[in-house]
């Protein structure tokens, strides 16, 4: 029987560079699933965790990457979901199926950890749950998209705010998250819609996904400026994605008294917190948290296939870069420098959409 092997990207020490390795692939358990992986997307959260704000690894040396696109190589024992040849998105929000939370590749001998999902590979094994099969009318660039980026900045404004036609939002922070909130609230008929960020590149990118009004907190006072956009009131929904203390705070701020809503999407680093008047929430204000925008995997990703296929959701207009696996640390050295939208890394030029 012939040892197949992946490259991947993986994290030995936090602070350190990843390393591009070839692994020896495990035979696949109960649940599990190997999937040829086209696409991944880069998040920050990666990001946070590649430079241990999370806290103690306690899984070093361990594969990255929660968010892809791909297509299924083989099933193990008791998957229903996919079958070989199905293309599939790839997701850390959980589905139906078997739930397989880890597994382990080896490198000479050495065991290298791995989660239900790592995307920063050329093939992947993956828990059932944590795979969306989707139509091969859909192209696997966009698709990769759909892990992560979308289902939580659409989520939020679906089903955290329920944005109506006309309500105004201001979103704090416009990396993938943040862009993917603009694009469904003007989609939705958002009437204000305020992108606010430091990188003029990204209120740029903004603007033209359906931002009516940009502001840069690094020069302007943020919550001045959206109290003066909306006339002393301020905005009926905030989304906090940039996962700052001063923009959190400055969300909540922001938000109109009887009925405002702030939501928080961002990731402060491990132990740092943020602070709020409680005067506020007797004005009625309001403040949540989001779980991948509430999302559910199985019904929404579906849907959001069917939107862009059907031109309601232009996922193409949020891609900005794309990179190759050997080019990794220069694309998280980038999207940490804040000179990228949404980015993907290519991991196998012959899958072909």
């Amino acid at each position: 029987m012939t040892t197949m092997k992946t490259k991947a990207a993986v994290l030995f020490e936090t602070n350190e560079p990843l390393r591009t390795i070839e692994m020896v692939i495990p035979s696949l358990k109960a649940g599990q699933v190997l999937v040829d992986i086209a696409y991944s997307g880069l998040c920050h959260s990666q990001l946070n965790e590649i430079e241990g704000l999370k806290g103690k690894d306690n899984y070093l040396p361990h594969t990255l990457g929660h968010e892809g696109s791909g297509v299924v190589l083989e099933i193990g024992e008791g998957v229903k979901k996919v079958k070989p040849g199905d293309h599939v998105v790839l997701t850390w929000i959980k589905g139906i199926g078997l739930d397989v939370p880890s597994t382990t590749y080896q490198l000479k001998g050495q065991n290298i950890n791995s989660g239900a999902i790592s995307t920063f590979m050329e093939k992947a094994v993956i828990s059932e749950n944590r795979l969306i099969p989707i139509s091969k009318e859909m192209p696997l660039k966009e698709a990769a998209l759909l892990g992560c980026a979308i289902p939580t900045g659409a989520g939020i404004v679906i089903n955290n705010a329920s944005i109506q036609p006309g309500d105004s939002v201001a979103i704090f922070g416009v990396g993938g998250i943040g862009l993917s909130a603009v694009i469904v609230a003007s989609a939705l008929g958002a009437g204000q819609i305020i992108a606010v960020d430091v990188v003029d590149y990204k209120l740029e990118l903004a603007a033209k996904s359906g931002a009516t009004h940009t502001i840069n907190a690094s020069t302007q006072d943020a919550l001045a400026v959206i109290m003066d956009i909306t006339g002393g009131k301020g905005v009926k929904y905030s989304i906090e994605s940039a996962g700052s203390i001063v923009s959190m705070e400055t969300a909540f701020k922001s938000v109109m008294n009887n009925g405002g809503k702030c939501i928080i999407a961002g990731n402060l680093p491990h132990g740092k917190q943020f602070s709020i008047d409680p005067m506020d929430l007797i004005l009625g204000k309001n403040i949540c948290g989001s779980w991948g925008g509430e999302t559910n995997p199985d019904l929404d990703i579906p849907k959001y296939v069917e939107w862009h296929l059907e031109h309601k959701l232009n996922l193409s207009a949020l891609l900005t870069h794309e990179y190759s696996l050997g080019d990794i640390n220069r694309a998280f050295s980038e999207l940490k420098a804040g000179k990228v939208g949404r980015a993907l890394v290519c991991l196998n030029h012959k899958i072909k959409d």
